[in-house]
C-alpha cells in the first residue's frame, strides 16, 4: 500500500537520541538523514534514518536487565515516521518527525496521548549528527550486510553496525543518552508500510497528557471520544 502523500527529503527536524533512552520509557511503557557522507574525513558518517519503508525487530538489553526484551519498530517517510512496539504489546509509542508530534498508546487501557514536541523528537534507533564517527569494517547482522562504526559523544562511546540504507542493525556502548546497553536487530523486513500503522488503532479514547514537571496540579485528566467529541 503506497502513502496518500509525497515522501519528504533527508531534512532533519529535531535532535536524534539514542534507542536505549527512548526503551528505557518503552520498557516502563507509559512514561511517557539518509545524507551522503562527506568526503571531510571530521564529517563522514553514515545514514542517519533509514532510506527506505522497513520494519525491525530487535533485541534491546540496557545495562541492568536480566535478559534482553523483543521490540518491534517500523520506519516510514524515510524515518520521518517512526513506531516502536513495547515488549509484550503492552503499548505503542509513534514520532512523527514531519509534524513534531508523539504519541503514545496504552493498550492495557485503550487509551492515547498526544504530545506536541515543538522542542525536538528523540528519534530511537537512530544516529545524529552531534556525535562524531569513525569507520572500522563490515559485519552481517541478522542476513544483513552493514558497516561498523565507532560512535562518539559526550555521553561516552558505542559500536554501531549501519546498513548503506541507514538502518541501525546494531549498537553497543553508551547512546546519547548516557545509557549504557545493547540492540541488536534479528529480522529486517522491507517494503511498503501502510499508513495506518502509524495512527491510533480505531475506538481507543484520547486523554490529555499529563503536566510537564513542576507545572501546577488541575483538574484529572480528561478522556475525549474518540471520534473527536
Amino acid at each position: 500500500m503506497k502513502h496518500a502523500t509525497a515522501r519528504p527529503g533527508h531534512r532533519r527536524t529535531g535532535k536524534g537520541r539514542g534507542p536505549l533512552g527512548m526503551m528505557a520509557a518503552l520498557l516502563a511503557v507509559a512514561s511517557g538523514c539518509g545524507a551522503a557522507m562527506a568526503q571531510d574525513a571530521s564529517t563522514i558518517h553514515p545514514p542517519l534514518t533509514p532510506t527506505r519503508d522497513v520494519q525491525v525487530d530487535y533485541n534491546v538489553q540496557p545495562d541492568g536487565v536480566p535478559e534482553p526484551k523483543a521490540v518491534r519498530t517500523w520506519f516510514a517517510y524515510n524515518g520521518g515516521l517512526m513506531r516502536i512496539d513495547s515488549p509484550q504489546g503492552m503499548g505503542e509509542t509513534i514520532l512523527n518527525r514531519m509534524s513534531r508530534q508523539v504519541t503514545i498508546i496504552i493498550n492495557t487501557q485503550k487509551v492515547y496521548s498526544q504530545l506536541d514536541a515543538r522542542y525536538g523528537i528523540r528519534n530511537p534507533f537512530l544516529l545524529d549528527l552531534s556525535m562524531t564517527f569513525a569507520r572500522k569494517g563490515s559485519a552481517t547482522v541478522a542476513g544483513v550486510a552493514c558497516t561498523q562504526w565507532d560512535v562518539t559523544t559526550d555521553q561516552g562511546g558505542a559500536t554501531a553496525c549501519v546498513t548503506e540504507d541507514g538502518v541501525v542493525l546494531q549498537e553497543i556502548g553508551v547512546d546519547g543518552d548516557g545509557l549504557r546497553g545493547r540492540l541488536e536487530a534479528t529480522k529486517v523486513v522491507y517494503g511498503p508500510i501502510p499508513d495506518s500503522m502509524f495512527q491510533p488503532p480505531a475506538g481507543y479514547r484520547r486523554i490529555d497528557p499529563p503536566p510537564p514537571p513542576g507545572a501546577p496540579r488541575t483538574a484529572a485528566p480528561k478522556a475525549t471520544d474518540p471520534n473527536g467529541g
